[in-house]
């Protein structure tokens, strides 16, 4: 079966493979931007946390999680928790949906062109995933990071658009919305990719060994078996743990260079090896590298967790196992 498609009164045959793939890569965006908003809406308030920690808020610096997780609706409301939440949902559904799509075909690249198949494909596929949606979306990243370290009556930003305007004049322009880029991709590869081949490993052994304790029948196709939703969660929360605290180090160098002018010691953050030495010789391991690790934990399972879920609930509801 084919599908025609009328251009300048011709009709231009178009193979059903590819309307097919068309459909098939369209429906895996949705499922993936999907599932980073449910999950990054689950751990909004912990998010907003772990900035105010990692970039040593003077309001919050000397305060620890729960501490700060107090602090903050006392100081700012309950809304508090949520500011900069706008600007990441924005950035988050292209997020989601340009990694989980991108390691559906970077998977498939490797096994079918490259002939690389096994664990190593879901690591290398992950990694590239992440990068490739990094890159995408880094300017709302740097946006949201800026309005989640602001404090109630210390603002420096109405709000996005002021964000972006400000950031543009004041910081160089384009290059502004970069900063901290070169961590973050270093970062994000072993981050993404040891998420990926985490889970995926996790799959594929339950499903293999211990079908019918972890498995179920898919919603689109009951000859094809899943993970039950509570093993999915599990799974998820596994593998988000993992790959945080291999990258935790410079997603904390990625945050110091994100905020830039909002920091009194900006001038000494301007590259990652700088940045990574200032926060260490001015705060060491525990109180620097690893500030806020804790809430990392509490908030990256939960977060991985419902991602990793939804995205597999939603392929079934999207046809796409």
């Amino acid at each position: 079966m084919t599908t025609e498609a009328v251009s300048s009164g011709t009709r231009a045959p178009i193979p059903a493979p590819v309307q097919k793939d068309y459909y098939y890569w369209l429906r895996s965006f949705a499922a993936g931007g999907v599932a980073g908003c449910c999950a990054k809406s689950t751990i909004a308030p912990l998010d907003r946390v772990k900035i105010l920690l990692q970039a040593q808020n003077p309001h919050y610096k000397h305060l620890g999680v729960f501490a700060t997780l107090k602090a903050v609706p006392k100081k700012e409301g309950f809304l508090g928790l949520y500011k900069g939440n706008g600007a990441m949902m924005i950035r988050i559904f292209p997020y989601g949906a340009i990694q989980f799509m991108a390691f559906d075909h970077y998977r498939k690249f490797f096994n079918t062109q490259l002939g690389i198949s096994g664990h190593i494909h879901r690591l290398m596929a992950g990694s590239m995933a992440g990068m490739t949606a990094v890159i995408f979306t880094y300017p709302l990243d740097v946006i949201r990071a800026r309005l989640a370290f602001q404090v109630t009556g210390e603002h420096r930003y109405t709000g996005i658009r002021n964000a972006f305007q400000t950031i543009y004049l004041k910081e160089g322009g384009i290059s502004g919305f970069y900063r901290g880029l070169t961590p973050t991709i270093i970062g994000m590869a072993p981050y993404a990719g040891f998420s990926f081949f985490t889970f995926g490993t996790l799959k594929t052994l339950g499903l293999s060994h211990f079908p019918e304790l972890l498995g179920k029948p898919s919603l689109d196709n009951p000859d094809v078996l899943v993970l039950k939703t509570h093993v999915n969660l599990m799974c998820g929360g596994v593998a988000g743990a993992i790959a945080q605290t291999i990258s935790y180090p410079l997603d904390v160098a990625r945050r110091r260079m994100q905020l830039g002018a909002s920091l009194p010691d900006f001038d000494k953050c301007c590259s990652l090896t700088k940045t990574l030495k200032h926060v260490y010789t001015q705060y060491g391991v525990k109180k620097g590298l690893y500030r806020g690790l804790s809430l990392n934990y509490i908030r990256c399972i939960p977060s991985q967790a419902v991602a990793f879920t939804t995205y597999e609930f939603m392929k079934q509801v999207l046809h796409l196992n």
